[in-house]
Formats: C-alpha cells, sequence, structure tokens
C-alpha cells in the first residue's frame, strides 16, 4: 500500500492501557501515512490507569510502530499530558529522532502554531488530582459500558450510540468546560500572537477560525482514539481533520477544501517539496519512501 506523504500528523488522548483505546485502527491510520513530523500530543499512555493485567498486544504494538517511524526519519514529539505526566520529570529530554516536551511551537509555512495537551487549564487536576483520576476511572467504565450497548445495539442492526457523547451534550456543566477550554486556549494564543492553537485533552476533534477584539487564529483540536478516532494533518499549507471511520485510509486531497485550491497555489506546494527532499538526499538525511 503506498503511503500518504503528510508534514506535520497530531494524535492525541490514546489512553493506551484501557479497554476504550481502539489500537487497531490507530496501527492502520500509522501505517497509512509517511509524517515528517509526528506530535503525541498527551495522554497517549495512560499511565494513571495503568494495570499489568490489561496491556494487550495491540497497544504494545501502537508503541513498536511510533519507534519505528522514529528510527526510519519520522521526528516524533511526545508533549506530555495529564494521564502521562509522570514523563514530565523527562521533558526536554530527546533520543534520535524521538523528544519528550511540555509544549511546542512550530513553524508553519510563515505561520506560528502552538501546540499543547491542554490540561494546564483544568482546574479539577491542578488543584483536584484524586477528582480528575475517579473522573477517569468513571469514564473508562462508560466506554466499557457503551462497548457492550453497542454491541447489542449491532446485533439487533441498530445504529451505535454513544452514551458519554450523550452525556457531554446534555450537562450544561460539561458543554460550559468545553466552551471556557477553547475560548481560554484561544484568547491566549491571539494574546501571543500565535496563528495556530493545537491542543487535545477534552476529546473534541475541531477546526475552527475564532476571533476576539485583539485578533484571530485558528482553534484545532486532535480529538482522540476513544471515542471519534480522529488526529490532525497538515500538508498543502493547511490544516484537516482526519476521521478514521469517514476517511479510512482515502487519499489527503480527496476533501472539497483542497478542490477548490487555485492551481499555480498547489503546483507551487508540490514543488517546495520536491526542492526539499532534494535537499535531503543531497545532505545525506534519511528520506521516508
Amino acid at each position: 500500500m503506498k503511503k500518504r506523504k503528510v508534514d506535520v500528523v497530531v494524535i492525541s488522548d490514546v489512553h493506551l492501557g484501557t479497554y476504550g483505546c481502539h489500537a487497531d485502527e490507530l496501527i492502520a491510520y500509522l501505517s497509512s501515512i509517511t509524517p515528517q513530523k509526528l506530535i503525541l500530543n498527551g495522554d497517549i499512555v495512560d499511565i494513571w490507569q495503568f494495570s499489568k493485567r490489561y496491556f494487550p498486544s495491540s497497544h504494545l504494538k501502537v508503541i513498536k510502530k511510533i519507534i519505528s517511524m522514529a528510527s526510519n526519519g519520522t521526528e516524533v514529539v511526545y508533549i506530555t499530558g495529564n494521564h502521562d505526566e509522570m514523563l514530565r520529570k523527562f521533558s526536554d529530554t530527546s533520543i534520535g529522532n524521538f523528544s519528550i516536551v511540555n509544549k511546542l511551537v512550530l513553524e508553519l509555512d510563515g505561520k506560528k502554531a502552538w501546540i499543547f495537551h491542554g490540561d494546564v487549564f483544568d482546574i479539577s487536576v491542578q488543584r483536584a488530582k484524586w477528582l480528575a483520576k475517579l473522573g477517569g476511572y468513571g469514564y473508562n467504565l462508560l466506554i466499557l459500558l457503551n462497548r457492550f450497548v453497542n454491541w447489542v445495539l449491532t446485533r439487533f442492526g441498530r445504529e451505535k450510540y454513544s452514551l458519554s457523547k450523550k452525556i457531554k451534550n446534555s450537562v450544561k456543566g460539561a458543554v460550559k468546560y468545553i466552551n471556557d477550554f477553547e475560548n481560554t486556549a484561544i484568547d491566549l494564543a491571539i494574546d501571543q500572537e500565535y496563528d495556530y492553537v493545537v491542543c487535545g485533552h477534552i476529546h473534541q476533534p475541531k477546526k475552527e477560525i475564532r476571533q476576539n477584539d485583539k485578533g484571530q487564529c485558528t482553534y484545532l483540536n486532535s480529538g482522540d482514539w476513544v471515542e471519534h478516532l480522529t488526529a490532525l494533518e497538515y500538508a498543502f499549507k493547511r490544516w484537516k481533520i482526519y476521521h478514521y471511520n469517514e476517511d479510512k485510509l482515502r487519499a489527503f486531497y480527496a476533501d472539497e477544501e483542497l478542490k477548490g485550491m487555485d492551481m499555480n497555489d498547489l503546483i507551487s506546494i508540490l514543488v517546495d517539496r520536491n526542492v526539499k527532499k532534494e535537499k535531503k538526499e543531497k545532505d545525506g538525511t534519511s528520506v521516508d519512501e
């Protein structure tokens, strides 16, 4: 299978080590792409709920796949989250193409992207960690229950149903929390003159241009690999939300937005890519096939 070349890929909230993690689907996705940079934006391994009794081979394969991508030339950046906060003691550590950081600023075609997990905005994590951990266990049980419900629904030819999504959309406090999270990230990004702010944490995939009286920026959230199975992809000087259940392994250019791109701009981007590739080959650095 020919792999898609992508400049930057961001995934978050995989929660390896929990029943809700869709590891097989994530492996299929990672095997379909060749990114120059892979950003793991927090909560990849769920250390909070880690148990020796449950860490299936598919979860281990995800880790092996990421290591393999790093060894084959992809720059892998692990941004720490709250469920893998133990890794923060290793922040700013680099081994080959793999590094661990708490936040990241990227220069993308003349624009600045500010990337971090997002738990810094969560008061329950900062001030009452035990309560946040209790909520994490409750969420994991809800996902497990949801899998059983969907198994029954599928057996009767009914559509699958998301219990957690229903709860989030119906509870005013949950809706307000998500709105406050997004607004805080956007306001801070605009104050610091970032063009993009990229988060995870709240498991809500989103791409939206937002503005206030000081300016505007694009808010992006990579979602999760528990319910939504989503990632962020940057290619052709633009961001796209990748939905595994909808997009499967189709080509990046198969979306409507790119069809409307000016042909001269598209040619310019492709030429620029080839120049960068030739430079890498000349310098003797590895280039993904």
